[in-house]
């Protein structure tokens, strides 16, 4: 049987949005849990603990609030209104709540190409998460590529920790990057943060409109081939990081019946989803960055709680974090020429190993699982799901218990 625990308030996430929503309900004296599947809170963006003086501020309020944390813990099934089942490294563990929060973030998005799967070709995020771990690139040649504000981060991390960084391949537009500039210097803290990187990456070139097209090597990346408009050229280099962007983790908003629009969750002033009892915020409403879940989170929170009032205090400041997210969307959409990368021979679901032109030919997501069982291996689409709905224009969100990978004695 499983462990059976009773909380006011459950937080299924700790990056800073689940922080920001389980400070907010423990100063407002309710019981509160936190649920992550990292072995300690921050997330992805505060990995390692606190490297910022945001991230101090943040981790040093969640600690003095005292929530009860649950680290190396998923969510697998939601059995019944008000009760959700997770796999704990030890044991099942049985959640009863009064009010839930998902701020389960989001992770990148990978489009296929040719080579692509060699190894050292890896997500941007996923090469800064392996830099952190300890990963040695000292010395090595990396490039960043795809597109968004993470690739300069990667870039600087990297190039801090000893790597030479010929370029960074911003996939946008002069254009677009230019009117996403002017909305973001209207901020003084990011202003801040583009000087303190234009600094870190002085000597590295910045390409924007510019991709990568095919990875080549012998067992292992050893060139990087790129376009800029009519130019094709290629870069050596010992590893490529890059991401397309983020895509919200909706899975289990989506085993709760959250209701979505334009691939986030809906929810209203509150942060309260169209479930009862069931809040949302940071990346599954829509992707806007650290400032925007923080914000999000303590509006949930506070409602969750029951202090209108001290949620309320923060709608001006979100609704400035939402501008500067539909700026960062226009900015970074991505270029249609992204959608001809991939061959026919080029493997979408690297899980099944199955190629583009085994999945073309059908009508819809659900035929291609069907026939090809692409999505149906161990990331259950997590990863050739989003890359599917860019080329193919298809729907593949789907949910069904365990929504990820579980003990067979946890059900």
């Amino acid at each position: 049987m499983p462990l059976s625990v009773a909380f006011d308030v459950v937080v299924v996430g700790a990056g800073p949005a689940g922080i920001a929503a389980a400070c907010a309900a423990r100063e407002a004296g309710r019981s509160v849990a936190v649920i992550d599947d990292n072995v300690q809170p921050g997330g992805q963006i505060w990995r390692g603990g606190a490297r910022t003086q945001q991230a101090a501020r943040w981790l040093e309020r969640f600690a003095r609030t005292h929530p009860k944390v649950f680290t190396q813990t998923r969510m697998i099934e939601a059995p019944a209104p008000g009760v959700m089942l997770a796999d704990a490294p030890d044991r099942a563990i049985e959640f009863r709540y009064g009010k839930v929060i998902l701020a389960t973030g989001a992770r990148e998005r990978f489009l296929p190409f040719p080579g692509w799967t060699l190894p050292n070709v890896m997500g941007a995020g996923g090469l800064q998460a392996m830099v952190k771990g300890g990963l040695p690139v000292a010395g090595k040649r990396v490039i960043v590529a795809g597109t968004g504000p993470l690739l300069p981060a990667v870039a600087s991390y990297v190039k801090k920790h000893g790597a030479e960084v010929p370029l960074i391949a911003e996939q946008a537009p002069w254009l677009r990057m230019a009117h996403f500039g002017l909305a973001a210097a209207r901020d003084a803290g990011k202003l801040r943060q583009s000087f303190d990187l234009l600094r870190d990456l002085r000597g590295v070139r910045y390409m924007a409109g510019c991709w990568p097209i095919a990875a080549e090597g012998g067992g292992r990346l050893e060139v990087v081939v790129l376009r800029r408009g009519d130019r094709t050229w290629r870069e050596p280099c010992d590893y490529l990081g890059c991401g397309y962007g983020l895509v919200p983790n909706l899975e289990l908003a989506v085993l709760l019946g959250c209701t979505l629009r334009d691939g986030a969750v809906v929810v209203d002033e509150w942060q309260q989803t169209q479930v009862p009892n069931a809040y949302c915020c940071g990346e599954p409403t829509g992707v806007g960055g650290v400032d925007q879940a923080l914000i999000e989170g303590e509006i949930a929170g506070y409602a969750a709680a029951g202090r209108a009032g001290e949620a309320r205090r923060r709608f001006a400041a979100r609704g400035k974090a939402h501008r500067f997210r539909a700026a960062l969307a226009s900015a970074f959409a991505l270029r249609d020429e992204l959608r001809s990368l991939a061959t026919p021979e080029t493997i979408v679901c690297r899980c099944e190993d199955v190629p583009l032109g085994r999945i073309q030919p059908h009508p819809n997501w659900r035929s291609a699982k069907l026939q090809t069982r692409c999505g149906m291996g161990p990331c259950q689409s997590r990863i050739c799901g989003p890359a599917v709905e860019f080329l193919c224009g298809w729907q593949a969100g789907s949910a069904r218990p365990p929504v990820y990978p579980a003990r067979l004695d946890r059900l």
